[in-house]
């Protein structure tokens, strides 16, 4: 019920976005590109390059999660954009329901530069006939090396490390946690297997949870940073963002060889479009591997999606490489599937 009642209220808020907005839109489309990303996620810097090399005034709309920007799109909101960045499942949704433009491979000569490993891991559209990956990312596990017994495992068994019982967090999030459990097990992270699931369900509440402090995706960074969790179910780029970079040789950040959940970030266009020519050009701009360069220095995130970015980065030092991520699994739409995992994680996660 708190999932379609948040849905709902998301609905009713896009709807009313898109009525105010959607009209004064379409009526001064002129030289205008119009962005919907996620927040703190498009540079200022590249953003005026762009503007100053085409002239195309570019205007950016954020949204906080899949699920908001999923909304807007149902109510009609794609028709006031022109490029969206979906994740790779709900890239995969929009793609089936017939959402998103065919993209003009003529007009993007810098895909030459997408890492190869993307068409292995986004089974949605190996091809980039319909999306185009803007950044492929994982969580994994970081360790304050300080803190920890020097004998941890680098896998995911370390969460049932009893030594380290009171100290320990893993990620609020239902398909991460019980991905974790399933690659343990050595399981795909988007079986549907119900044998399967309950394995790593078991595991999970059985040998990892009496070990966590708590199931944390707001604050790990903070209270990792502090010394209140010395193994943190993490995202890289939250943990070192609290840590000042001299210390940084204390954190053991890695993905477990046994793989783990990644995720792809798209560009995609929607139908209806009214710039899809800028659209092209803007994600040809972001595959020049100079432009991903900045793009990635500014976030401190590794060259993961562009083959040719790293030699022009400032940075060097990476939390992680798209060879970290061979053995994980990419988000997959799960469709009506999902829900059992929705039933295990209430067991997971609120059972006492």
């Amino acid at each position: 019920m708190h999932k379609f009642s948040k849905l709902f209220i998301i609905s009713l808020v896009a709807i009313t976005i898109f009525i105010f907005t959607g009209c004064q839109k379409d009526s001064d489309r002129s030289g205008k590109l119009y962005l919907y990303n996620w927040t703190y996620y498009t540079p200022d810097s590249l953003v005026a390059k762009f503007e100053k090399e085409t002239g195309i005034k570019v205007v950016i709309d954020n949204f906080a999660s899949n699920e908001e920007m999923f909304a807007k799109v149902m109510a009609g909101g794609n028709k006031g954009y022109d490029i969206i960045f979906p994740s790779s499942d709900y890239t995969s949704i929009m793609i089936k329901l017939d959402k998103v433009e065919k993209l003009d491979h003529s007009k993007l000569p810098n895909l030459k530069y997408v890492s190869p490993i993307i068409k292995e891991k986004a089974s949605y559209d190996p091809d980039m006939d319909y999306s185009v990956p803007y950044f492929m990312g994982s969580s994994g596990i970081a360790v304050n090396k300080e803190k920890a017994p020097a004998d941890y495992k680098r896998d995911w068994s370390i969460f049932g490390d009893k030594r380290m019982a009171g100290k320990m967090s893993m990620l609020d999030d239902m398909r991460e946690v019980m991905a974790a459990g399933l690659k343990h097990l050595g399981y795909n992270a988007n079986t549907t297997n119900e044998q399967e699931l309950q394995e790593a369900t078991d595991l999970i509440i059985n040998e990892w949870k009496p070990n966590l402090v708590k199931f944390d995706s707001e604050s790990f960074g903070k209270a990792f940073s502090q010394g209140e969790f010395w193994v943190s179910h993490s995202y890289p780029e939250n943990i070192f963002a609290e840590i000042p970079k001299k210390n940084w040789d204390n954190i053991d950040f890695f993905i477990p060889e046994e793989g783990g959940m990644m995720y792809i970030d798209n560009m995609v266009i929607p139908k209806g479009a009214a710039n899809s020519e800028a659209a092209h050009a803007f994600i040809n701009f972001m595959h020049d591997p100079e432009n991903h360069a900045e793009f990635l220095d500014e976030f401190g995130f590794p060259p993961t999606t562009n083959t040719g970015a790293a030699k022009h980065m400032d940075s060097d030092t990476y939390f992680f490489t798209s060879e970290d991520m061979k053995n994980s699994d990419n988000l997959d739409d799960l469709g009506s599937d999902l829900e059992k995992y929705n039933v295990l994680w209430q067991s997971i996660r609120y059972v006492p």
